[in-house]
């Protein structure tokens, strides 16, 4: 069953975007965001390695806000390393460069507490929060489990015999998924043999190769192999079932009594002036509200979530309140 706090950290979903810094931009889209002008100068730090969700959600919102002309000449580079907290480091130090960003989202939330990092996400100035996605079970197409009731009857047998690999460290959404999975099926979560990789890109070859016995995270991760045959979705975690994945099952269809969704935003260094802040918030309003953006949407089946300034603020910490309770019970923070 969903706790109150089960339910605020499923409420999490995702989207993370990119980076409109103010000393390239022009007096009048700084002041009023209407000069026709594309912002020149934004840098968007991924905290984690290529290929995986935060990755995806830059660098398509990097291209939507080139295309459109809202910015140009916008810079996406990774900075991985502990779950997200190395670029976190790394964007608290930045005090006052208004024309950096981070994608950031629930598993930054996460590992900040489980990585007991000292750097926190209280100290940056909250831009956006982008989207929203439902996680996924998927298993390799060699595995013997056919259904999600299959892969459960196992893994109540055994736990710690089933390995689950996740794109987050503890504390993430590709954790908390199986964790909150266990605790609804009947399992101790403290007997779940978790395996994180650093995100999408390191967690997809060690489903491929075998290496774990299935993988938990946003489904939008697997849309390339579940297409190409080589992975198979046993369930999502959405409350109705996703467009992009027709043919798969959710957990509550399965007689499984869960929702869980991941969420992805835009944080930006500590001390940026107003200004800079604006230029952020006018610069992904606009890239929000074009036909692109959209498009991408419907393309990832991210589910549209998108909210700035005070509005994400308050969102982000009632996300970090949850969270913590959630490790705290795991005795994870």
């Amino acid at each position: 069953m969903r706790t109150r706090r089960a339910a605020v950290v499923s409420a999490l979903a995702a989207m993370s975007m990119l980076a409109v810094g103010a000393c390239g931009a022009t007096a009048e889209k700084e002041g009023t965001g209407k000069s026709d002008e594309p912002v020149t100068g934004l840098r968007i730090m991924v905290p984690n390695t290529p290929g995986g969700g935060y990755d995806t959600t830059a660098r398509t919102a990097a291209k939507v806000m080139e295309d459109t002309k809202i910015a140009s000449g916008i810079q996406v580079f990774n900075l991985p390393g502990a779950g997200g907290t190395v670029g976190l480091q790394r964007t608290v130090n930045e005090k006052g460069n208004g024309k950096l960003t981070m994608q950031m989202g629930l598993g930054v939330v996460g590992a900040a507490y489980a990585s007991k990092s000292k750097a926190t996400l209280s100290q940056t100035t909250p831009i956006a929060k982008l989207m929203e996605e439902a996680g996924a079970i998927v298993v390799p197409k060699s595995s013997p489990y056919k259904t999600i009731d299959d892969l459960v009857t196992a893994w109540k047998k055994n736990p710690k015999s089933i390995a689950v690999g996740g794109g987050s460290s503890p504390g993430g959404p590709d954790h908390l998924l199986p964790m909150q999975l266990a605790k609804t099926v009947g399992i101790d979560p403290k007997k779940v043999n978790y395996i994180g990789y650093d995100g999408g890109g390191e967690l997809l070859p060690a489903i491929l190769g075998n290496k774990i016995a299935f993988g938990a995270s946003g489904f939008g991760e697997f849309l390339d192999q579940i297409e190409a045959g080589q992975v198979r979705v046993l369930a999502v975690t959405s409350e109705k079932p996703i467009d992009a994945l027709k043919d798969a099952p959710t957990l509550k269809s399965s007689g499984i009594d869960m929702v869980f969704t991941n969420w992805r935003g835009i944080v930006a260094p500590p001390g940026i002036s107003d200004a800079d802040k604006k230029v952020w918030i006018d610069s992904l309003t606009a890239m929000h509200g074009s036909k692109e953006w959209k498009a991408e949407l419907t393309k990832h089946g991210w589910t549209d979530a998108f909210t700035t300034g005070d509005e994400f603020a308050t969102y982000l910490t009632e996300q970090d309140k949850a969270v913590a309770g959630i490790l705290a019970e795991l005795g994870l923070a």
